[in-house]
């Protein structure tokens, strides 16, 4: 089951704070040295501290996250196995079991698929909501690109992948929890590494082990609204956790007084507008955390709150 923590609306997720110097006490009978890198990946900046009483993973973590977008979820590289299905025009693919078992994942929760059905518009319908050309699509371009989407226009048979009816799809809304989990996995079989925390542009974090002093792991919070206001509060991380924020703040354009952004309301092809700016949750799941904050920011406050308790303890702020 996953365990949901703490879902934030109003909110959104600005910085790590994090604490120790760069030579730590002794951890588990050997000195514990700590490592920060400030790399990019996943089209945004990645922030990586790591405590290890081995050599720097740093870029090994990077190069990890660079291919797995590269070579598995980019819908704008060409060698990658999403652009090939993309451009297989319905026909059946064999994929990766690592792909073919993100999309059964996705496909198999009820309260994901919302989220699937977003993925599967976003390569269309939010060429005009983002870019350079901006805009507000046509009343006409939307309704053709709505008949093209849905979940239950991707079909799974084992490691066979068919999009059905012209729909093409984009998992950038989950890339970066697949790209922290695959990071767990890679601390996992090193024995050296006794804590880490990854941050992902802000809107993905993941926690592993912990602090040579065994402090926590704390992820600072603004408010979207006032990005250069103080800090909100922070939320306590866990070794094993991860916390995902979707929100309507980084990327949008205003027009008569309206935010047009890029979470998409699957029944209407517009922007979601509910009133909330933001979610931030918290589950020991990188994919589920990101597919969690998305279908909880589409779904609005009333609808989300019931779904989070069905699945796990949560704590609702602001």
């Amino acid at each position: 089951m996953v365990k949901i923590h703490k879902i934030l609306t109003g909110l959104a997720l600005w910085g790590i704070i994090s604490a120790g110097a760069v030579l730590c006490p002794v951890w588990a009978g050997a000195k514990t040295e700590k490592y920060t890198n400030t790399d990019f990946a996943m089209n945004t900046v990645v922030s990586e501290t790591l405590y290890t009483t081995g050599k720097n993973l740093n870029p090994s973590v990077g190069e990890l996250l660079k291919n797995t977008e590269e070579n598995l979820l980019s819908w704008t590289e060409e060698d990658s196995q999403i652009a090939a299905l993309n451009a297989a025009q319905g026909k059946t693919l064999e994929v990766s079991d690592e792909l073919a078992g993100y999309l059964e994942k996705y496909s198999s929760f009820p309260w994901i698929r919302r989220e699937l059905l977003i993925l599967l518009s976003e390569n269309h319908s939010t060429v005009g909501y983002r870019g350079r050309n901006a805009g507000i699509p046509a009343q006409e371009e939307l309704d053709k690109l709505l008949k093209e989407t849905g979940y239950e226009k991707l079909e799974l048979d084992g490691n066979k992948v068919t999009l059905k009816d012209g729909a093409t799809l984009d998992l950038g809304a989950a890339g970066k929890g697949i790209g922290c989990d695959l990071v767990m996995d890679l601390l996992k079989n090193e024995k050296e590494v006794s804590g880490m925390i990854l941050n992902l542009g802000g809107s993905s974090v993941m926690a592993y082990g912990e602090k040579p002093d065994q402090s926590d792991w704390r992820v600072a919070v603004k408010d979207p609204r006032d990005p250069e206001g103080e800090y909100l509060g922070a939320i306590t991380l866990k070794g094993g956790e991860f916390l995902s924020t979707s929100g309507d703040y980084e990327r949008y354009f205003m027009e008569n007084g309206k935010r047009y952004h890029h979470i998409l309301d699957p029944e209407t092809g517009y922007p979601v507008w509910n009133g909330l700016t933001a979610v931030t949750v918290v589950c020991d799941s990188g994919i589920m955390a990101d597919g969690l904050s998305t279908a909880c920011f589409v779904l609005g406050k009333e609808k989300a709150l019931p779904l989070l308790e069905n699945t796990g303890r949560c704590a609702f702020c602001r």
